[in-house]
């Protein structure tokens, strides 16, 4: 189950105690940043793999930042989009523990 049929299901059963919420994760986000791992090592020997290696950062409203990566297998598959989708996730993830 993914964090949204979780608190489908918390709503459906009522469960109203206080609890972190995914609303809270994202509320408790005051910035991201997104970067490949070509553009932080620009001044350094590159490597193609470096280009769809990507990494979210996010800075929370405390001033704290998490981070997640995301990377695909094959150079022939990499989609920004999608790896900042990827990571951004990874990095929420990060969130709940501290929450």
């Amino acid at each position: 189950m993914n964090s949204q049929e979780v608190e489908q299901e918390i709503q459906a059963k009522g469960l109203t105690a206080p609890r972190v919420t995914p609303q809270r994760i994202e509320d408790v986000i005051s910035g991201e940043y997104f970067f490949t791992a070509a553009e932080a090592t620009k001044d350094c020997p590159q490597f193609e793999s470096l280009s769809c290696l990507t990494f979210c950062v996010l800075v929370l409203k405390n001033g704290y930042t998490v981070t997640g990566e995301s990377a695909c297998a094959s150079l022939e598959n990499f989609d920004a989009e999608l790896g900042r989708k990827i990571a951004r996730d990874n990095a929420k993830q990060k969130i709940w523990a501290l929450e």
